[in-house]
């Protein structure tokens, strides 16, 4: 009998322009475009198993080994029924001899290497997954921005996921969402020497989910509305054009100025939300005077800070620069033995906690005060990367039987 099951992985996406608000809550449609930069799954991604079988009884999901919901007319139950639509209209309906798969319950098993709901954009990587899996198992004849459509319906920025590299997710105008969707901005090849180190300030659930916070944001805020209307057009527009020219000094500046609004909108909720903490805002400080010593030197900006929905920060860099700020990083927030895996060999082999960091030369030390070991509790350093990747049999999460390999006896 034949086995109907996929795997696939997809990774992490950060903005540099912020999505935040929504037009329509249940199809999520956004009320601005974002970008964001796809960082690599070789250090952050989420990886899902599909199966679907006549034999299984309902449709099933388990997140990191343990099951989960599918909540009736929910964002899982949405994606699941959609990608089923898309299998019975694109591939059963013209081809009468392939399997009905549609018709089958289908179980779920997903996974996560990095903390979930930290910040760190596990529902966009986790949708984006999920879609992928599907697609590659129901074998549709559809373009990522397709998928796109389907992944944005379980969490927005999932949609950003669906490529590699550089990618805008446009807001689209009509009613039904079907121009709201995901592009790519560039490719990962087209700027290889970035690199992103993002520094774990806190892995626990944050207070005010990012469902619930954008959603009295816009019922409250007017900075919103002047956001949505002047701002991020233009910031679209500018980003775009600096990712294309590799001018990383004007991309620096948009995402900094951007990331600062989005939490100047949280502040202006009401009442307001607080996302980042004295460990965030003491980040801020170091690479505000890390770049302006570089300025001083005629080198422009060398690094961009950005924060989501939570305090941890995600400082965008070239490849050359990366070594420079994780000193700068250390010396503040000293590091635990172990807390940072140096997969691109910087430090040759000596743990970076060891090092005691260091500054560049001119920089005022005063700009932020030493915090103690844990203040920062881990670094990870990675760079942009590709869109969603096909696995083999051999990574599938799920057991002969169709449950999670975790939790097989």
């Amino acid at each position: 009998m034949s086995v109907y099951q996929a795997t696939a992985s997809a990774p992490v996406n950060i903005a540099c322009i912020k999505y935040w608000g929504k037009r329509d809550t249940k199809l999520i449609l956004p009320t601005n475009s974002s970008l964001s930069v796809t960082l690599h799954q070789d250090h952050l991604r989420s990886t899902t198993t599909s199966r679907a079988d006549p034999s299984f009884e309902s449709d099933r999901l388990w997140l990191n080994g343990k099951e989960e919901d599918i909540k009736a007319g929910g964002r899982m139950a949405t994606c699941i029924a959609e990608m089923k639509r898309l299998r019975k209209e694109e591939v059963e309906d013209k081809q009468p001899n392939e399997p009905k798969l549609s018709s089958y319950h289908v179980h779920i098993a997903s996974f996560n290497n990095f903390p979930t709901a930290a910040g760190l954009a596990s529902s966009a990587s986790g949708f984006a997954a999920l879609v992928s899996s599907l697609a590659q198992l129901y074998k549709l004849p559809v373009s990522p921005s397709t998928l796109s459509l389907i992944a944005r319906q379980g969490s927005g920025s999932a949609c950003r996921s669906l490529y590699g590299g550089f990618v805008a997710w446009e807001q689209g105008t009509r009613a039904d969402g079907l121009d709201s969707l995901a592009v790519e901005v560039a490719p990962q090849s087209h700027w290889p020497e970035m690199h992103a180190l993002i520094c774990v300030v806190s892995d626990d659930k944050k207070g005010t989910s990012s469902t619930s916070g954008m959603q009295r944001t816009v019922e409250t805020s007017t900075l919103l509305q002047h956001r949505i209307a002047h701002v991020v057009p233009k910031r679209m527009a500018a980003i775009s054009a600096a990712i294309k020219a590799r001018d990383f000094d004007a991309f620096a500046q948009i995402t900094m100025a951007d990331s600062n609004q989005f939490h100047a909108v949280a502040l202006d909720t009401e009442p307001p939300i607080f996302y980042m903490n004295d460990v965030s805002r003491a980040i801020i400080a170091l690479i505000v005077e890390y770049n302006r010593v570089s300025v001083e030197k005629g080198h422009g900006r060398k690094a961009a800070y950005t924060y989501d929905a939570g305090p941890n920060a995600v400082i965008y860099t070239l490849k050359e620069n990366v070594k420079e700020i994780i000193e700068l990083i250390v010396r503040y927030f000293p590091q635990a033995v172990g807390s940072f895996k140096d997969v691109f060999g910087l430090f040759g082999g000596v743990d970076v906690a060891q090092t005691g960091g260091k500054l560049v030369e001119g920089f005022n030390e005063a700009v932020a005060k030493k915090f103690e070991v844990g203040a920062v509790k881990g670094l990870i350093h990675t760079k942009v990367g590709d869109g969603p990747r096909a696995l083999g049999a051999e990574e599938s999460l799920l057991n002969a039987s169709g449950q999670p390999k975790t939790l097989a006896a």
